[in-house]
């Protein structure tokens, strides 16, 4: 029961912190390398809301507010000019990355922050005393997939970001205002990112750095999904059982790069990944 929990929140925690970057994938076709920044000021997010005295919780709607209005400036006045040059545009993406690194060093220093818990505690289930926490964190990952699917498939927006990632110049030709779209998607991906930060805090330590070991694990998963949201939860569901179960038999330490390696295994074999027909 200890191990099958395991992989559950496992795979909750890498949907989480990876959907932000398939939206944005989707529809700009363009990974963001700053994905692991944004991570990193959804994190620090926690840190001042912390230093505020503030619920923690507070921190969750903070760091979505934040990263989705940096994500607005970062589309406009970065992205949007580069959209004919991919290449430049996911250089781009990597410089901007290192530059709010370096401004969130400035800001906080180079030490290891503390936050306080989200959710302190063990809970009992089925006779087996396990981390309230994770298990709220699963419950989130389940209602950000909920929140996220019902917006693809039932508003306006999604229709619209449906149309872009089918075909881009037909979507023009109807009338969609696809400019428009990437910005929304950009800032939504931002602000997803950013929650998800806030959601790493008691799983890792918080410092500058702390989102580059999770965007290389984020990275390879939009791979393999390709784009599909269905496949990303699959993927999340197959590399973090993979991950926990290599983590509990074999070593943490190879665990700590399963995602990645089994990843890359799968795109050598399917270049589409999961969402292979």
């Amino acid at each position: 029961m200890l191990l099958t929990l395991d992989i559950l929140t496992t795979a909750a925690i890498l949907f989480v912190v990876s959907i932000g970057l398939l939206a944005i994938f989707g529809v700009l076709k363009i990974i963001n390398f700053a994905h692991g920044a944004w991570l990193t000021v959804g994190a620090y997010c926690a840190v001042v809301t912390a230093r505020l005295g503030l619920n923690p919780w507070a921190a969750l709607p903070l760091a979505f507010v934040v990263g989705a209005a940096l994500g607005g400036l970062a589309e406009h006045f970065i992205i949007r000019p580069l959209y004919r040059r991919p290449l430049d545009a996911i250089l781009a993406t990597w410089g901007l990355g290192i530059v709010l690194g370096q401004l969130i060093t400035l800001a906080f220093g180079r030490d290891v922050q503390l936050t306080p818990n989200l959710y302190a505690g063990t809970v009992a289930v089925l006779g087996v005393e396990y981390s309230a926490y994770r298990l709220v964190a699963l419950g989130i990952a389940l209602v950000i997939g909920i929140l996220f699917a019902l917006t693809i498939e039932r508003t306006r927006l999604g229709l619209s970001a449906r149309a872009v990632i089918m075909n881009e110049t037909l979507a023009r030709s109807l009338g969609i205002d696809t400019g428009r779209v990437r910005l929304v998607v950009f800032m939504i991906g931002a602000g997803l990112a950013a929650l998800a930060g806030v959601l790493l805090t008691p799983l890792t330590s918080v410092d500058p750095n702390m989102g580059v070991s999770w965007l290389i694990g984020a990275f390879m998963l939009v791979m393999v999904a390709d784009a599909s949201f269905l496949a990303l939860a699959a993927a999340c569901l197959v590399f973090g059982a993979a991950q926990v179960l290599i983590s509990t038999f074999v070593s943490p330490i190879l665990g700590s790069i399963a995602v990645a390696v089994l990843a890359a295994l799968v795109l050598r074999v399917s270049p589409k990944g999961f969402s292979r027909a």
